[in-house]
């Protein structure tokens, strides 16, 4: 008899057992442990390498650092004409008075509602602002050519609305245009010999559908 009690509080102990395992509440995971704060997310792209640069100077501590690829999205197409333009940076003026990462003309800046480069030549932030308004504005302007030339070959070269709006940062949309519709016959260069056909092939293929066609682009610098 003793022995049969003894046999049911074992099968009950380990039945209680089980039932404590089966329903104890799992442990919750900390998500603080996986926070991005403090890490540095806004890379620049500066492992391209180029023999051309519209800046006379750079940062040499950005240029000798590398990063992640940012691929063919919106932000790997801004970090890598910027750093063509630049090497990437924000507090650089080429002789010629272009300003900044993307080398923004003093004209241009006012269109987009910037009237003080002294101000913007400071601000990072604000230039990444007038970069978008920009390209905004340049896609407005040059909706029907990109809706129509995209898909074709210009001078040996396959035409994107990527390299379009590369090409209309170089020279302006209204030169772009201009070379589109003559077929690549009425050409543009700047003061450093750059092309638009160079322009449109460097830029290819990159997704510029975050930017949106806006005829009066302005920077917030709210």
């Amino acid at each position: 008899m003793i022995k049969n009690i003894g046999s049911y509080l074992i099968v009950i102990l380990a039945i209680c057992s089980l039932a404590f395992y089966s329903f104890a509440p799992e442990k919750q995971v900390e998500f603080r442990e996986y926070s991005t704060k403090g890490l540095a997310l806004n890379y620049n792209m500066v492992n391209d390498s180029i023999s051309h640069t519209h800046a006379e100077a750079y940062n040499t501590d950005i240029a000798s650092s590398y990063s992640p690829s940012l691929g063919k999205t919106y932000v790997g197409f801004k970090e890598a004409l910027g750093y063509k333009e630049s090497r990437g940076n924000y507090f650089t003026v080429n002789s010629f008075g272009y300003l900044g990462k993307y080398q923004f003309g003093k004209e241009t800046l006012k269109i987009i509602g910037i009237h003080n480069p002294v101000q913007f030549l400071k601000n990072p932030e604000l230039q990444e602002k007038a970069f978008l308004a920009n390209a905004e504005r340049n896609k407005w302007i040059l909706r029907r050519d990109i809706k129509n030339y995209v898909g074709k070959k210009i001078n040996g070269v396959v035409i994107t609305e990527s390299g379009i709006l590369a090409a209309a940062h170089l020279s302006g949309p209204g030169s772009v245009k201009k070379y589109l519709r003559s077929g690549g016959a009425v050409g543009f260069s700047d003061a450093y010999g750059t092309t638009i056909s160079y322009y449109m092939k460097k830029f290819s293929g990159y997704d510029t559908s975050f930017i949106k066609p806006n005829k009066k682009a302005k920077v917030n610098k709210a």
